[in-house]
C-alpha cells in the first residue's frame, strides 16, 4: 500500500513550491523530505518531480498523484473538523481562525463575534498574520478559517474556497475642528485638505487614489500609515481627514469623536471567509457567514 506519510510530504512540497518552505511548515529537514519522496517515487515506479534550474516542477505523473493527494487530505481535514465540532455536553468547540493583518480589527471582531454566540460553548484561537502565511496554515489544517479583505491570492497552490461575506464602501471622517474648515459639498471639499492615507500596497488605497484623480480632487497628503488604528488616532487629533469602511461609520464616530464628511461606494472593500470546505459545515463558520450576509453587510 502507499505510505500516506510519504504522500503527505510529497503533497506539502508540491503545494508550497519547494523543499525549503515545506520543511519549515513541517518542521522536518529538507533531506528527510527528499528521502521520503524518493521512497514514494520508488513505490509508484515513476518520478514525481523534475528539476528546472533551482526549482522543482511536477511531472505528468506528479500532477496526477497531486490531484488524488489533494482530495485525500482535504477529506481527512473535513473528517477531523466533523469530529472536533461534534456536540459533546460541556465540551467547547475549538475554533481556530486566522485574521489577515490588513483587515481592520473592528471588522474582524464584528465578523467573528457571532461564533461566540452559538448555543454550544466555543473556544476561539485567533492568529493574525500575512495572508499567504495564513493560507499555508490553513492548508496544513492548523486553521479552520481565514478572514481576509481579499480572495485567495493567485499563484498559491492551496485547495481552498472563497466564501464572500460582503462589501463596504468608504466614509470620510474628520475631527470637529478640521471638519469646520471643509467648505462646499462633498467630495470637492476635500481639495487642499490635509489627508491621512494607507500605505500604497493597500488595495483600497489604490482605489482611493484613482477615485480622487477621477473626481479631480487633490488633497494634501500629510501622513501615510501601515496601521489603520494609528491612522485613526492621528485623525482623532485633527491631523487630517481619513477614510474607513462605511459599515463601521457609527462605531468610528463614537469611538474617535469625529464627524462624517461624506461617503462613496466607488471605493470599496470586500471581505471573505476562506476555508478548505466547499460546502460549509463548521458551526462557527456558518454563524459568521450567515450573520455577515444577513446583517453586517446587508443592503440597506
Amino acid at each position: 500500500m502507499t505510505n500516506y506519510k510519504h504522500l503527505h510530504y510529497f503533497w506539502m512540497v508540491a503545494k508550497s513550491g519547494g523543499l525549503l518552505r515545506a520543511s519549515e511548515q513541517l518542521h522536518a529537514s529538507q533531506q528527510t523530505l527528499s528521502g521520503q519522496i524518493k521512497l514514494l517515487e520508488e513505490r509508484l515506479g515513476k518520478p514525481l518531480f523534475q528539476k528546472r534550474g533551482r526549482k522543482l516542477e511536477l511531472t505528468e505523473a506528479g500532477k496526477t498523484v497531486f490531484s488524488y493527494a489533494d482530495e485525500i487530505f482535504s477529506l481527512g481535514a473535513e473528517m477531523e473538523q466533523a469530529l472536533r465540532t461534534e456536540n459533546q455536553p460541556g465540551r467547547a468547540i475549538e475554533f481556530r481562525v486566522g485574521v489577515a493583518d490588513a483587515l481592520p480589527k473592528a471588522i474582524a471582531y464584528r465578523l467573528l463575534e457571532p461564533a461566540m454566540r452559538l448555543p454550544s460553548p466555543v473556544r476561539i484561537v485567533c492568529r493574525e498574520w500575512k495572508l499567504d502565511s495564513l493560507m499555508a496554515e490553513l492548508a496544513t489544517h492548523r486553521l479552520d478559517l481565514v478572514i481576509a479583505d481579499s480572495p485567495i491570492p493567485s499563484g498559491l497552490s492551496v485547495k481552498a474556497y472563497n466564501h464572500k461575506l460582503g462589501r463596504s464602501g468608504q466614509s470620510f471622517f474628520a475631527a470637529p475642528s478640521l471638519a469646520e474648515r471643509c467648505l462646499g459639498a462633498f467630495p470637492t471639499m476635500l481639495t487642499g485638505m490635509p489627508m491621512l492615507m494607507h500605505s500604497e500596497d493597500s488595495d483600497v488605497q489604490k482605489q482611493l487614489n484613482r477615485w480622487l484623480e477621477h473626481e479631480h480632487i487633490y488633497p494634501e497628503v500629510v501622513g501615510v500609515f501601515d496601521d489603520s488604528a494609528l491612522l485613526k488616532a492621528f485623525g482623532r487629533e485633527g491631523q487630517g481627514v481619513f477614510a474607513a469602511p462605511t459599515v463601521l461609520e457609527a462605531e468610528i464616530v463614537k469611538q474617535f469623536d469625529v464627524r462624517v464628511l461624506g461617503r462613496t461606494a466607488a471605493v470599496w472593500q470586500e471581505f471573505y471567509a476562506i476555508s478548505i470546505e466547499r460546502r460549509i459545515t463548521h458551526p462557527c463558520v456558518l454563524a459568521i457567514c450567515n450573520a455577515a450576509r444577513g446583517a453586517l453587510f446587508a443592503s440597506p
